[in-house]
């Protein structure tokens, strides 16, 4: 079983940019896919983001595609999330996520970290 790290979670303006991370222990992932999800108090937890095992294949959700980018570095078991032009809709808790192929579908995923806050207000 894998174990996800997020870090880097924190109050940022509306139009700001942040970047989180996800160290992943416990076995070598780079085979695995990962992805991003977020959930904002009251709402159900949805899709960012996902990149396949060779990092070729990226899929993002439709309110951050254009403004989030997912990357990941085998080499350091890492992924990120590069998230620009912030809005207050991005609030919410995010979470990483690892399984067998890059999908939206959140079943797919067999490990989940503890998810990171990023809120975003003036």
């Amino acid at each position: 079983q894998v174990q996800l790290f997020e870090s880097g979670g924190r109050l940022v303006q509306p139009g700001g940019s942040l970047t989180l991370s996800c160290a992943a222990s416990g076995r070598a992932f780079s085979h695995d896919a990962m992805a991003w999800f977020r959930q904002a108090p009251g709402k159900e937890r949805e899709f960012v983001a996902a990149i396949d095992g060779d990092g070729i294949l990226t899929l993002y959700g439709e309110l951050v595609e254009g403004r989030f980018t997912i990357a990941r570095d085998n080499a350091k078991n890492t992924i990120y999330l590069q998230m620009n032009n912030l809005k207050p809709g991005d609030t919410a808790v995010y979470y990483c996520a690892t399984g067998p192929r890059a999908s939206y579908r959140q079943n797919l995923y067999d490990d989940w970290g503890q998810g990171t806050q990023v809120t975003v207000s003036s």
